[in-house]
């Protein structure tokens, strides 16, 4: 009776809701240098810049595409340059009131926009702001996500220079949604480089692709003012 009592206990934590799959000690160990390496690179950074694909995808599974270029200045200074579906916009944030100015592209680059971080007119994901959207923010999550958000089991592979990451988490915008994510995770750098989405059943919802990362290349603050000029690609040139 026992041995049976024990049984059912075992089982009980593994589909508790809060525990998910118990690591083993060197899963364990392997999680902890992930987290820790990822953490130090990212502290090294100065700034970044790199191409981003977003894809979003509906019912059908047919993905939205949108691509821009992001660069991103420490503490918080992001610029995004949007090649589609809105070639020309720039967007920049914060301004003098913490907003985002917004330039529009083509015949109307002349028309500046002061908006809300939170506006709907920002579509980065579902719950998520604009000034939630760089790489330091996406690490914690991923620790979280493999820490205490954590609501299943978390498998390792590792392929073509990078570390493949799975689990099961609390979304990182959504309060009580479940979230199965897969991390892409440079073995050279130890940045992100892609994160997919889906839904707990295995549905794909997004995915985000960091291309061409470049980091602490030298972007003077200059680049983060809407001058309606062309700004260049963010390099020093030093």
């Amino acid at each position: 009776m026992a041995t049976l009592e024990i049984w059912l206990l075992m089982q009980f934590a593994m589909l508790a809701g809060g525990v998910g799959a118990v690591l083993s000690p060197q899963n364990g160990a392997q999680i902890e240098d992930i987290r820790s390496k990822m953490k130090a690179a990212y502290a090294k950074v100065e700034d970044y810049q790199t191409e981003t694909e977003v894809k979003v995808y509906n019912e059908d599974q047919r993905p939205e595409t949108e691509r821009f270029r992001y660069t991103f200045k420490k503490p918080n200074h992001i610029r995004i340059d949007m090649e589609s579906p809105y070639p020309g916009m720039i967007l920049v944030y914060p301004d003098k009131e913490g907003k985002v100015t917004v330039r529009p592209g083509g015949l109307a680059r002349f028309l500046k926009l002061h908006l809300a971080p939170g506006s709907t007119l920002f579509r980065i994901s579902a719950g998520q702001r604009i000034d939630q959207t760089d790489l330091g923010l996406l690490i914690q999550n991923i620790a979280h996500s493999l820490t205490d958000q954590r609501r299943g089991e978390i498998k390792l592979s590792r392929g073509d220079g990078l570390i493949l990451i799975e689990v099961l988490a609390e979304d990182h915008f959504l309060k009580g949604v479940l979230t199965l994510y897969h991390f892409s995770i440079d073995e050279t750098s130890w940045l992100p480089v892609k994160v997919g989405e889906y839904t707990p059943d295995g549905v794909l919802k997004r995915e985000v692709v960091f291309h061409n990362l470049r980091t602490s290349i030298g972007i003077p603050d200059s680049f983060f003012s809407v001058s309606g000029e062309n700004e260049g690609d963010g390099q020093s040139g030093e």
